[in-house]
């Protein structure tokens, strides 16, 4: 070997050892960034987890996360599904991104492919990521999870009830004899009653972009779920992961597995709850199992508050007045728990003003990246409350805003200050119109209307609902469309 060939080899085998060392480090502090897993479920109610005062649903595992975690008892989604997934993915107001409806199957609207999720936060920092269950943001390819950050998606793109079998299907036995067969078959099965009319399409269970399947036996979708959750933790414990999981369940129509039927005193709905304190379990256990327990935030919260389809055989708000869809605290005051053994506070509870849309900012601090400097994020970093660090909410105000064609200005409803609420109403000579004052602290169900009490807090609020919902439509984002023939 002359001196020239030995001193390529000496450069080779330096240059080498130094990309060994490089990828060392990096796996050191890959190892380091906490995995992040986001259970989220579906029209399940604030009073309807044993740590939220369910006199008759056991949420043995969820109770248990409680104690090892941080309780808030004011946090806020959305009302309704498809705004308050949008609000969550985005760490802005549903109405900030335009996003305050709910698609149907084969819509042309869906979440901007230009807004940044929270997967795409996350994949800024290498994070594996994989979305489980519903999605409701958009069922066209443009629209789906694997183009919104997430590296692998199994679920339904909408809502479970979108399906032939809408509880709400009208039975026309001469109609079409084999469908209302089993319409009838399925409504003595469940135990409700039907009436209404839809004509939805058969429901598609996606693997990322593929139909693998259409009408599945959703008896079994909350296992299904679990198994592909923990296949997806085994398979990305040695790197930083993200998974939300997005149950279907607690959602009309009700579906449990055999081994969760006639569990609950509270009928199939109580029955699907406990299905899903099992399914977290599971995770907590698992993660136990592969020694990442301390380096893994587990959060679990709900989509927006019950549905009052089915009074007391559904969900439960708990104390609080109204249900999904209303702008009183059941319809969008949700459970919500963290759980980051080590990292932050155990047993413990905190009042203080919270939101979905303060995940992705949340999320992003733990993970060490920016989040997004483009554009308006209404959501703040919860690590300072979660931790013990700081003991008031981020936020000084918090605004309520209702269901919205994404044509039309905003349909801002409320606004909260500390213990205090004011529903507004917007006039044809777009100014606002006070109606309704409530302490939530000394009235949490909202009963006792203190309007003409505290004039001096009406105008406060007033005039900061007013400042802030000219600054969102000044700084709205429009909704993602899409041209499909014949629409």
């Amino acid at each position: 070997m002359n001196k020239i060939a030995l001193f390529s080899l000496v450069i080779l085998l330096f240059v080498s050892c130094k990309q060994k060392n490089i990828k060392a480090v990096n796996v050191v502090e890959d190892a380091v960034k906490p995995n992040i897993i986001l259970i989220f479920t579906d029209d399940q109610g604030y009073g309807d987890l044993g740590c939220y005062g369910s006199p008759n649903i056991e949420t043995p595992n969820i109770d248990l996360m409680a104690s090892e975690g941080i309780r808030l008892t004011s946090f806020y989604a959305a009302a309704v599904c498809g705004p308050s997934r949008a609000q969550l993915m985005t760490g802005s107001y549903h109405s900030r991104v335009s996003h305050s409806f709910n698609e149907l199957p084969n819509s042309k609207l869906g979440l901007h492919p230009d807004e940044i999720t929270i997967a795409e936060v996350l994949k800024k920092a290498d994070y594996k990521t994989m979305h489980i269950g519903k999605w409701h943001l958009g069922d066209v390819p443009e629209f789906l999870p694997t183009n919104q950050g997430f590296d692998s998606f199994f679920g339904f793109p909408y809502s479970h009830d979108m399906w032939p079998y809408h509880c709400n299907t009208v039975v026309e036995e001469l109609k079409d004899t084999v469908l209302m067969q089993e319409i009838l078959k399925r409504k003595k099965k469940l135990g409700y009653t039907v009436g209404g009319s839809w004509n939805f399409p058969d429901l598609p269970l996606m693997e990322n972009e593929k139909v693998i399947e259409l009408d599945p036996d959703q008896n079994e979708m909350t296992r299904r779920y679990t198994d592909k959750a923990l296949e997806f933790i085994e398979e990305n414990s040695k790197e930083p992961f993200f998974l939300y999981l997005a149950h279907t369940m607690p959602h009309t129509n009700f579906f449990v597995s055999d081994n969760y039927k006639g569990k609950s005193e509270r009928g199939l709905y109580g029955d699907a709850v406990m299905e899903v304190d099992w399914s977290t379990g599971q995770i907590l256990n698992k993660l136990k199992e592969l020694g990442i327990d301390d380096n893994t935030l587990v959060v679990f919260s709900s989509d927006n508050g019950p549905t009052p389809k089915y009074a007391t055989d559904g969900g439960s708000a708990g104390l609080l007045k109204g249900a999904k869809g209303s702008m009183y605290e059941g319809g969008l005051r949700v459970p919500a728990i963290f759980r980051w053994p080590g990292t932050i506070l155990s047993g413990a509870r905190s009042n203080a003003m919270s939101s979905t849309i303060d995940l992705l900012a949340t999320f992003a601090n733990i993970a060490g990246v920016e989040i997004p400097k483009d554009r308006v994020v209404d959501g703040k970093n919860l690590m300072p409350l979660l931790t013990g660090q700081a003991e008031g909410s981020p936020h000084e105000y918090l605004h309520y805003f209702a269901l919205n064609n994404y044509k039309k200005p905003s349909n801002y409803k409320a606004i909260r200050n500390k213990d205090w609420k004011l529903f507004v109403k917007r006039t044809d000579s777009s100014e606002f119109k006070p109606l309704e004052l409530y302490h939530l602290n000394e009235d949490p169900s909202e009963k006792y209307n203190r309007i003409s009490q505290y004039p001096e807090i009406v105008n406060k609020l007033l005039k900061e609902a007013e400042h802030f919902y000219q600054w969102l439509e000044e700084n709205r984002r429009p909704v993602g469309q899409i041209n499909i023939p014949n629409q």
